[in-house]
């Protein structure tokens, strides 16, 4: 899932995302199912969300994506994409060992 964003955002600029309609669902569509599959690890095993930075603001994302269409800045998606999604990517990598 992780690859797959970062694949859909590759050599792509927040201009594109910022006219380009097929991109900006691709990558709610998908910041959605990341949000979702955090919730519910969480909800599993609390004590994993101290090892992943902002899982809270990740899954309020996908809350937001999901309930909030019409407040959908894509601009903080396109931040979500470059400044935190590789962090997030080492962590998981952590995890899974």
């Amino acid at each position: 899932m992780l690859g797959e964003i970062e694949g859909f955002a590759a050599g792509r600029t927040e201009a594109e995302l910022l006219t380009d309609r097929t991109l900006q669902l691709i990558l709610e569509r998908e910041f959605e199912i990341l949000g979702e599959a955090l919730n519910r690890l969480l909800r599993d095993d609390p004590a994993l969300e101290p090892a992943i930075t902002g899982a809270r603001r990740i899954i309020g994302l996908r809350n937001l994506l999901a309930h909030g269409y019409d407040a959908i800045d894509h601009r903080i998606l396109w931040s979500a994409v470059t400044l935190h999604l590789p962090l997030l990517r080492q962590e998981v990598g952590r995890l899974l060992g």
